[in-house]
Order: C-alpha cells, then sequence, then structure tokens
C-alpha cells in the first residue's frame, strides 16, 4: 500500500474534487441510467464542507477526498472517492479504518448513502457496515462504533474535527 495522508480541505478544492466525483461515479451513474454531466459535478459544490473534509493524498498527488459530517444521531461518511489509479490497493481501506477509529473512541456510530452495485460496497462491509435500507438505486448502510474489546458503544456528543 502506497504512503498517504490526509489534508483539511479548502474552499479552493471544491472544482478539482467536484471533477474527481464525476470521474469516480461516472459507470455506476451510467449503469443507472441517471449521468447527468453538470449533475454530477454540481451536488458535489452544493454539499461541499470543508470544515468537515480531507483530501487524500499520495507522494503528494491528489489521490482522492472524503467528509464525515457530524448529525444528531450519528456521522454521515460523504464524499469518499479515489481516483481510479489508487482504487484497490488499500488506501482506501486505511483511510476508512482511521476515520472509523476515531469515531469509535468517540463513540459515534457512521451512517452513509451509497450507489446500488458499487464495488465499495465490500469494503464498507469488511469495515463493519450493515445495510438499514435500500431501492433501486442507493444504499443506506450504518456501523456501530466498537469498544476497544469488541463491544458496541453508546452514542455520545458528534465529533467537531478529525486531524490528519
Amino acid at each position: 500500500m502506497a504512503d498517504w495522508e490526509l489534508r483539511p480541505a479548502t474552499p479552493a478544492d471544491v472544482e478539482v474534487l467536484a471533477e474527481l466525483r464525476a470521474v469516480t461515479l461516472r459507470a455506476d451513474l451510467e449503469r443507472l441510467g441517471v449521468y447527468d454531466d453538470h449533475w454530477v459535478r454540481q451536488r458535489l459544490r452544493e454539499r461541499f464542507v470543508p470544515a468537515h473534509s480531507w483530501v487524500i493524498e499520495v507522494a503528494g498527488e491528489l489521490a482522492g477526498c472524503v467528509a464525515l459530517r457530524p448529525a444528531e444521531d450519528a456521522h454521515w461518511l460523504e464524499h469518499f472517492y479515489l481516483s481510479p489509479q489508487f482504487q484497490g490497493g488499500g488506501v482506501g481501506g486505511a483511510v476508512l479504518g482511521r476515520l472509523l477509529a476515531d469515531c469509535d473512541r468517540d463513540g459515534h456510530p457512521v451512517r452513509l448513502q451509497m450507489l446500488q452495485g458499487s464495488a465499495a460496497r465490500g469494503l464498507y462491509e469488511r469495515h463493519g457496515f450493515t445495510v438499514e435500507t435500500e431501492d433501486w438505486a442507493d444504499v443506506w448502510m450504518v456501523r456501530a462504533p466498537v469498544r476497544p474489546g469488541g463491544g458496541v458503544c453508546e452514542v455520545s456528543a458528534p465529533v467537531q474535527a478529525l486531524t490528519g
């Protein structure tokens, strides 16, 4: 696995991350018959919150991004995209493991929404996510926090920030 690091996202990152989203989601959105060249980028622009987002870099190169948005009942894992050349090499699993360890430590469940048929589903299942509900296009998953000994934690107040 390549050495990677997380750096806090900035407002200046939005366009390159919108393009990354378009590249990584294109095949799944086309398979579902809902790809729209403008919408795929605009959705990230509208929902991008730098304070809850990180850029993933490998050897100083943009490899991906991820967001962890605090909500009342859980943290939402969002905008988790890796450039195709970094997929399958362990970077995504390492980044996800790091974020989940921080949430476990603080007792926060994590939720996510993903596209039906996404190859990322296996990654999420390997990290303890289970399906809550699904429809023709989307799957909603949740992962309860885990104590160091393996038991499920109680939910507490949301984390304000994670450091890279």
